[in-house]
């Protein structure tokens, strides 16, 4: 394969093109990227390795991925916690402490940082970095994020033993989230994008890594066939029963916690109403897309869609959304 700054030199101008939010948008193996993430992805073939012990989250936009970010990150920190406890190394013992909120000294690693410090996505963090950093000297387990189709994702992820958790939102909601997320990147005196032309877009399959519809339907159709490999979550189900959930992401990805105390702890340090109001979420400035941090942090409610689209947008949408879920068994609560 040409490298990846070959590939969008000589094939972008021939490419589909869209424009969302005034973004151009190519479109490549049916989904479409803006222009850098479509060279990271190929940068991300040409040189990812995964590991079996790998854990990759995958997601299309604005579904619930800071929050699953913050879930994983916290599961694997509370399994490494553990386990440093249990082997009785005081000086072991003594480093874990310093990741403890409990401790006067110290506070724990999402007060000082945004989910996606610890857990960066792969082509929109990790290889748009020039030179890319070394993932392969980063210590195991390595927990990393995508907003990828299946398709496009690496072959080593695909045929190793890693992990795959994917999270889905019902298509009004992720709608409604993608608008006033996008809109945080629109000038005053620019006003709001329209929002029947967000919502025009949308239903067109046309929004990055989109169709959304193929996209969750491909990890869908993985999760059924392999149900060891793919974690298909949705955010609903989160949100109606965050223990369960939480307990089955943990018993999946390897590391279960030890008792409904340590699973109601992690639920509450990733909780939307606690991050939100941390310090570095309220005035820190994401350093890869330079959006404010509390951008990332709005309602979190399901059926929050009823509160601007309207009621021919609210029947169309379920109308594309009956047409595309059609024999699949997938279904949203909306």
């Amino acid at each position: 394969m040409a490298d990846s700054s070959e590939f969008t030199n000589s094939m972008l101008e021939q490419l589909p093109m869209e424009s969302f939010w005034d973004i151009p948008l190519y479109q490549w193996e049916g989904f479409w990227y803006r222009s850098y993430h479509l060279q990271a992805t190929m940068a991300l073939r040409s040189h990812f390795s995964a590991r079996d012990d790998d854990i990759i989250l995958a997601s299309p936009m604005k579904t619930g991925t800071t929050w699953l970010k913050a879930l994983c990150f916290s599961i694997v920190n509370a399994a490494r916690r553990n386990k440093t406890a249990a082997s009785g190394n005081d000086e072991d013992n003594e480093t874990l402490a310093k990741t403890d909120e409990d401790d006067p000294r110290h506070r724990d690693p999402l007060v000082e940082n945004h989910p996606a410090v610890y857990v960066q996505t792969l082509e929109v963090q990790v290889f748009t970095s020039n030179p890319p950093p070394d993932v392969a000297a980063m210590k195991s387990p390595r927990l990393f994020h995508t907003h990828l189709p299946y398709t496009a994702l690496p072959d080593s992820i695909k045929t190793t033993d890693c992990k795959l958790v994917y999270i889905a939102r019902n298509p009004k909601d992720t709608l409604v989230s993608m608008w006033h997320f996008f809109n945080k990147l629109r000038t005053p005196q620019q006003g709001p994008y329209p929002l029947e032309k967000a919502f025009e877009l949308f239903s067109n399959g046309v929004s990055h890594f989109g169709p959304f519809f193929d996209h969750i339907l491909q990890y869908w159709k993985q999760s059924l066939e392999s149900p060891n490999k793919v974690l298909f979550l949705k955010y609903e189900d989160l949100k109606r029963d965050p223990i369960g959930e939480v307990k089955k992401l943990a018993s999946f990805i390897g590391k279960p916690l030890a008792g409904d105390k340590e699973v109601e702890d992690v639920i509450w340090r990733c909780s939307l109403e606690r991050l939100k109001n941390l310090e570095v979420n309220k005035n820190g400035v994401d350093p890869w897309v330079r959006m404010q941090n509390s951008a990332f942090f709005r309602t979190g409610i399901v059926g929050d869609w009823k509160n601007t689209l309207s009621e021919e947008m609210s029947e169309r949408l379920d109308q594309i959304t009956e047409s595309k879920l059609k024999g699949s068994g997938l279904r949203f609560q909306i």
